[in-house]
């Protein structure tokens, strides 16, 4: 299809949003009533083992949970923390949430009581389902957690806790969801805190519903063959974040398809790509660092059985020419490239299938959404022009407001539009092309300079794995270009190798572009979701 198809969908593009909605409903009981044993997640034990889950399985347990939970004085509205890694419950928790009308708050494992402190304490949350390890670290942090009077551990009852399979088998597989309306509160994800303290960012349950269009640009999928024989998603995202949750988990169950749940310590790219081998994955969602660190396996189809994998998405940072340009030759895919934020996610996406994709860009406005480059003074920008990427409102997809914050609420629109804080601009065609977050932007003897550019470059050299660039302070240029590097194995560093990667930005950007400066790291600071915190580094700097 050519991108004229891309403009007829745009043009005939409509909202159908139900006065009445609940996540719960659409994305497990809607299944589980017309396709009992339709199987809807294959959970990956650390031995290989694999234990499919019907959608008959989750409509039952997640009854039970809601039973239970209720049982334990939750209510309607009350904030829920699912402190999880990627596994079964983790959706049992969700939509136990949702069925009682209470609002999920999604936490990664990886988060250490400081930032558990902080998001509990502020949401004001009432029960938090977790494991051991969340139990460990929660104890730390008790006395400034008056609110969180139910801790529930997959791991068993412990001091304090109540075991979760205890509780399930002790309620009743019979439950009648609350009857929300698609306006209601159903989770609060807090933002990943890159530029100051995370926010909690409260969503409707239309937010799914909003992500609809972009996840069908994202994984091909054409409206008359939803799903496809054989699709199957996966994803190394954390389902705690809005990327892992509601760019791949939420939407494949909404159309019936089977999700992968596998648990890591760490992302490890050749036990990524067996995996998706083994379990035939037919979908993936892998952020651009993920898809970064699988640049260093050798002859990756050659040496795993990948055929069946047909769509691959990437968002949450700046892909990059030179990754998708990888992805092409070493897995014979398009990356269909999304964007967007916890407050307003999935508004832009590339889809191959529509002709829809270019070499870094991340996409044009999925349809149903209006996006735009714009000035300081809301007016859109002209083709070239460096501005702010906006969202009109109202959208399906945009967030209710911070919680308990109207001001900054207030502060993130301009008009009708929502800002957002990252630079960006359009191309001729409509092409979107992220420039950086507004305190990425770099600027150098009278220049502004995104940092993706510059890193993407870097990556080119056979030494880099991974690299980021920032500003560091000049009394001359008003700031220069710094660099961090990260190696790949067998290579060392030394002043040598830095000037050789100086020189070899400067052949291929500009002079006023490269890196003068250069320190090589073992890794580099990322949050949950695989985005670099470049503060940390510019700090540093």
């Amino acid at each position: 299809m050519s991108v004229s198809g891309y403009d007829r969908l745009v043009g005939d593009f409509r909202w159908r949003i139900p006065a009445r909605y609940n996540i719960a409903v659409d994305v497990c009981d809607r299944w589980a009533a017309a396709d009992p044993q339709r199987p809807a997640l294959l959970d990956v034990a650390p031995d290989g083992r694999v234990e499919t889950w019907s959608f008959a399985a989750l409509r039952d347990a997640s009854n039970r949970f809601a039973n239970a939970l209720r049982a334990q004085g939750v209510r309607r509205g009350d904030r829920v923390a699912v402190l999880l890694p990627q596994s079964p419950a983790v959706v049992v928790a969700h939509l136990a949430v949702y069925k009682l009308g209470a609002v999920a708050l999604p936490l990664a494992v990886v988060f250490g009581p400081d930032a558990l402190v902080h998001r509990l304490a502020h949401a004001g949350a009432r029960a938090v389902v977790t494991q051991a390890g969340g139990l460990a670290k929660l104890a730390l942090i008790r006395d400034a957690l008056p609110d969180l009077t139910l801790r529930v551990s997959v791991d068993g009852p412990e001091e304090g806790a109540l075991g979760f399979r205890q509780l399930l088998e002790a309620a009743s597989p019979e439950f009648a969801p609350v009857d929300t309306a698609a306006d209601d509160p159903a989770l609060m994800i807090y933002t990943s805190g890159t530029t100051g303290p995370p926010k909690g960012a409260l969503h409707g349950h239309r937010v799914l519903l909003g992500h609809l269009p972009g996840f069908a640009m994202m994984h091909e999928f054409l409206p008359a063959s939803l799903p496809k024989p054989g699709d199957r998603m996966w994803t190394p995202a954390d389902w705690a974040w809005a990327g892992g949750l509601l760019n791949a988990l939420l939407p494949s169950l909404h159309h019936g398809v089977a999700v992968v749940a596998r648990r890591y310590e760490k992302f490890d790219p050749e036990e990524a790509l067996r995996l998706m081998a083994d379990l035939r994955v037919a979908n993936a969602f892998v952020p651009p660092t993920a898809l970064r660190m699988l640049r260093t396996v050798e002859r990756p189809r050659d040496r795993f059985a990948l055929a069946p994998l047909r769509t691959l998405a990437s968002a949450g940072e700046m892909l990059g020419p030179e990754t998708f340009a990888w992805a092409r030759e070493a897995l014979g895919l398009t990356v269909n490239e999304a964007y967007g934020q916890t407050e307003c996610n999935l508004v832009l996406a590339s889809c191959a299938a529509l002709g829809v994709a270019r070499a870094g860009s991340t996409g044009r406005p999925v349809p149903g959404h209006r996006a735009a480059v714009i000035r300081p003074d809301g007016t859109p920008a002209d083709p070239g022009e460096i501005g702010q990427i906006a969202v009109a409102r109202p959208d399906p997809v945009m967030f209710l407001g911070y919680w308990q914050d109207p001001a900054a609420t207030a502060a993130k629109f301009l008009g009708e539009w929502m800002t957002t804080g990252d630079q960006g601009r359009v191309d001729p065609d409509g092409y979107v092309h992220f420039v950086g977050r507004d305190d990425d932007v770099i600027t150098s003897s009278g220049y502004r300079i995104g940092p993706g550019e510059i890193e993407d470059c870097l990556l080119r050299h056979p030494a880099v794995a991974l690299a980021a660039a920032v500003g560091k302070p000049d009394p001359l240029r008003t700031e220069i270009v710094k660099a961090f590097v990260v190696l790949r194995p067998g290579f060392a560093a030394s002043e040598g190798l830095a000037a050789e990667i100086q020189d070899f930005v400067r052949q291929r950007l500009s002079a006023h572009e490269y890196p003068r400066e250069i320190a090589f790291r073992q890794a580099l600071p990322l949050t949950t979701t695989g985005k670099i915190i470049r503060r940390v580094l510019r700090d540093e700097a």
